[in-house]
């Protein structure tokens, strides 16, 4: 037997369409799964959008249960929570978090939902994915205790490592954006909010998540001898200048790439995807985090949620999509 579903797929520059598909009963050691809610990735799901992927990274780009190939159409997106209808009697009716695009429906392996805490409220665990990579960048980065550290770039992903880092003992952290509404978030969290020109230097470490060449510019500028930058941005297809005059060499900087595909090599021989997911659904057991959702839209929305995405005029930061 299959069950009707209904999936959002980006068709073109300009936005995407709902369609029709079905999906077959799950078998022993997989789960039937129906939406609750999901978000749009506004960083990575742009750049889809607009078929920024170059042909180079199509392979490595692709969403676990992406369906269609770049640039489109494709069925793309990796932050669903749902409630488990069938499958395994301990997975049963739980709610759970899976990479999975924006479908009402759908069957995966067991082994791919995590279930989400009692703690988390559903409506805030479609985060998980964004907490997952703040926390793989922080394995990567290593920051130690009293570090004096700038985030900039105030995205989901930015506000994501800046609301960890703040609960580092003794940590100086700056969250650095010219949006000055970024206040607000800096404020929830309890850290400093400061625009570009405004940020201290003589940092120990930076955390860069803008993907423009100003901010990363700017990260160098601000690091102390011996600092790092670590580089969260994804630039897609677009050539990227990086100031290595100056005090790139008489300070001994560094720039290091995180990408949250692969386990950082810091903890990769005792941490499994699983645990890092796992770990990221219980850090959002901090209702700070809900400062994150800054808008709502229905699923049959989400044709005109994508137009107002590639012309500009959806803001904020992570637009979470209810379900039926």
């Amino acid at each position: 037997m299959t069950r009707a579903v209904r999936a959002f797929w980006f068709t073109s520059a300009a936005g995407g369409e709902v369609r029709s598909a079905q999906v077959a009963a799950p078998r022993a050691d997989e789960v039937l799964v129906r939406t609750r809610f999901s978000a749009l990735s506004r960083g990575t799901e742009s750049l889809v959008l607009r078929g920024g992927v170059p042909a180079s990274q199509q392979d490595i780009m692709r969403a676990p249960y992406q369906e269609g190939d770049f640039p489109w159409p494709v069925k793309y997106g990796y932050l669903n929570v749902g409630e488990v209808l069938s499958g395994p009697a301990e997975l049963t009716g739980r709610t759970v978090f899976c990479l999975y695009p924006h479908q009402t429906e759908y069957v995966v392996p067991a082994s791919a939902v995590t279930v989400v805490p009692d703690d988390v409220p559903a409506a805030r665990a479609v985060l998980a994915g964004t907490v997952e990579t703040a926390v793989n960048a922080l394995w990567d980065a290593a920051p130690l205790v009293g570090d004096r550290i700038a985030v900039i770039g105030a995205g989901m992903v930015g506000c994501s490592v800046a609301r960890l880092l703040s609960r580092f003992p003794g940590v100086d952290v700056q969250l650095v954006d010219p949006d000055p509404d970024r206040a607000e978030v800096a404020d929830a969290f309890g850290i400093r909010y400061a625009t570009p020109e405004t940020a201290t230097g003589d940092l120990d470490l930076v955390v860069h998540a803008s993907a423009t060449d100003a901010g990363l510019a700017r990260s160098l500028e601000l690091l102390g001898r011996e600092g790092t930058v670590v580089e969260l941005s994804w630039y897609g297809d677009r050539q990227v200048s990086v100031p290595l005059g100056e005090n790139f060499h008489s300070r001994r900087l560094t720039v290091r790439g995180s990408q949250v595909g692969t386990v950082s090599p810091a903890r990769a021989a005792r941490r499994s995807y699983g645990d890092r997911m796992a770990l990221a659904l219980r850090l959002l057991a901090d209702p700070a985090f809900d400062v994150l959702i800054t808008g709502e839209s229905a699923f049959a929305e989400l044709p005109d949620v994508a137009a107002r995405l590639a012309d500009g005029t959806l803001r904020g930061l992570a637009h979470r999509i209810t379900y039926p």
